[in-house]
């Protein structure tokens, strides 16, 4: 059973769904263009053993920021403020220790949660690693002046931004499913700001691998990092490097593209977690 509920906190109106009933708690931070329902599949074979908290991210669905001003958004939130907002959230729920799973752009968060907030940590689960290297074109637009400056003036147009996208496509920047996700989240004139918004606001979460590392060499969190074997965006060996020699991390390689969140996913993630 999903329900739906808000937490109103200085920072943002946070809109989450809360499924299972298990002892355990997972936050979940779903990928670009989704919502905090993404997880509901792993309830079957999860919901026993873990109670969810799926939210919707910044600048989706039903989540709002109380300032969402041009200035405020062009400013951002470091990693510090947002496990601040998210430890509100679970003092509000009364949690203490949780695991996180993130997949694409929603890595950026639970990887942030990590290296801010390692001693609640239990479970880090990390699906198409965007966190450990977000690709060309992302970093462009986020942290490029002129990259973020262009793409605030390509948002006023549809056509701009979707030749935008070929130009990336043609270019090898995207592959086709990251083109098609995109292309769905630009027909409205507020699917374009939300566009801008989602680079420009979560620019400061960059992943500091080395840190990473290190918190998962010295701290017992047991980590798992889920690939596509054809993920063109977020290809297996992005994981497969960064996890070298780190005993608590365990990668998963699915037989998926980037759209890999089914049967299969939840199979394979129940027989890791139990």
């Amino acid at each position: 059973m999903i329900t739906q509920h808000y937490f109103d906190h200085k920072l943002a109106y946070l809109n989450y769904y809360r499924f299972g009933s298990g002892a355990k708690t997972m936050l979940c931070f779903h990928g670009y263009g989704m919502h905090g329902k993404q997880f509901k599949m792993l309830e079957e074979k999860l919901g026993n053993e873990y109670t969810f908290y799926g939210f919707d991210l910044f600048f989706h669905k039903g989540t709002k920021l109380k300032d969402a001003t041009l200035s405020t958004i062009k400013k951002g939130i470091s990693k510090v403020e947002l496990a601040k907002f998210i430890s509100d959230f679970c003092e509000h729920q009364q949690i203490e220790k949780f695991s996180v799973i993130g997949y694409s752009m929603g890595t950026h968060y639970a990887v942030a949660l990590a290296e801010v907030l390692p001693n609640r940590i239990e479970n880090l689960i990390v699906i198409a690693p965007a966190a450990l290297k977000p690709g060309r074109m992302v970093e462009f637009f986020s942290k490029n002046k002129i990259g973020n400056k262009t793409l605030e003036k390509l948002v006023l147009s549809e056509k701009a931004l979707i030749n935008l996208l070929k130009f990336c496509k043609r270019f090898n920047f995207i592959d086709d499913i990251g083109y098609n996700i995109l292309l769905k989240e630009i027909n409205t004139a507020e699917l374009r700001l939300s566009l801008y918004a989602s680079f420009t606001y979560l620019r400061f979460l960059d992943t500091d691998k080395n840190k990473l590392f290190q918190i998962l060499k010295d701290h017992p969190i047991k980590a798992f990092f889920i690939s596509g074997n054809r993920d063109k965006m977020y290809p297996p060996e992005i994981a497969a490097v960064f996890c070298k020699n780190l005993p608590n991390a365990k990668t998963i390689v699915l037989n998926e593209n980037h759209e890999m969140l089914n049967q299969p996913f939840v199979d394979e993630l129940t027989k890791a977690l139990l």
